[in-house]
């Protein structure tokens, strides 16, 4: 299985032009994304001249078409509003793991990236906080390449390139750092295989959930959910291998993801959505599209 590379999420570009691929907000959204909104006052671009009202801004006075027309007269703007879309990738040790077509960070890495372009094709600002468990980079949303760029070199840099033990801590970390950062009226993008999800949804989930859309893009792969089959099996990571019996440990290793699906379900719910489910076993340019066309939208 081959790590991702810059110039493989370079060449997603295509793929997210290619595929009309769009993030688009929910009904409940303030804010949608690079659409021009009805809001008028000292905005970005200019719309109209009418004759001045009270309570007008002074300082928007055309005082060319005054002297003209004899009568104050002010200038409307229309305000361009860019939603800014936060990336929260989660490529903690744990990730690296694949029984099919990639591993789950690579999953993660390459769906970061397409998300990452849709977002800047569709005109709106982007923005990522990307953790391995041991390094944490921010990045403040940012338009078009200038956002889109240092994000793909944080997702080559920090995914993992060897088995370590894993570090679930890890999607906590960066909503910490999330919250003070996100705005209300932006879209949260969450990128994990969840397997920190604890028995009580965490509040800062909660707190980012109030003024910000989440979404949930979760990363599996297939023999999680069903267990290794019979025979004998070495696993673990460096220093900690184990012999165990497949038969034996399914039972306990089913119930296990059962119990994190359930968490991951009960989380989304409570972000008012569902989750989006990405497999190892799906090329990211043929599963995601659909996925996009397709997204959750509020009660």
């Amino acid at each position: 299985m081959t790590l991702p590379d810059l110039d493989e999420l370079l060449g997603l570009r295509g793929a997210a032009r290619a595929t009309g691929l769009r993030v688009q907000g929910t009904a409940r959204a303030q804010w949608l994304g690079s659409h021009r909104g009805a809001h008028r006052g000292r905005g970005l671009e200019f719309e109209e001249v009418r004759p001045y009202a009270a309570g007008d801004d002074s300082r928007s006075i055309d005082w060319r078409v005054t002297a003209r027309r004899g009568r104050l007269h002010t200038k409307l703007y229309r305000e361009e509003r860019e939603r800014p879309v936060w990336l929260l990738v989660d490529l903690q040790p744990g990730m690296f793991f694949g029984s099919r077509r990639q591993l789950k960070s690579a999953l993660a890495v390459r769906a970061s990236a397409l998300l990452a372009w849709a977002v800047a094709g569709a005109g709106d600002r982007i923005g990522a906080i990307v953790a391995n468990g041991a390094q944490l980079r921010c990045h403040p949303p940012r338009a078009r390449e200038a956002g889109t760029l240092p994000v793909l070199n944080s997702l080559v840099d920090l995914q993992p390139r060897a088995p370590a033990a894993p570090r679930p801590e890890t999607l906590g970390d960066m909503l910490r750092t999330a919250l003070p950062l996100v705005h209300p009226g932006s879209l949260v993008l969450a990128i994990s295989d969840f397997s920190g999800a604890a028995e009580e949804i965490d509040p800062r989930w909660l707190s980012l959930g109030a003024h910000a859309e989440c979404r949930l893009y979760w990363i599996t792969d297939a023999l999680e959910a069903q267990g290794l089959p019979d025979g004998r099996f070495r696993g673990g990571v460096p220093g900690r291998v184990r012999p165990f019996d497949g038969a034996t440990a399914r039972p306990r290793w089913t119930e296990a993801w059962r119990t994190r699906a359930q968490r991951v379900e009960d989380l989304a719910e409570r972000l008012q959505g569902r989750p989006i489910r990405l497999d190892t076993a799906e090329r990211v340019e043929e599963a995601l599209p659909p996925q996009l066309r397709a997204a959750p939208t509020a009660a």
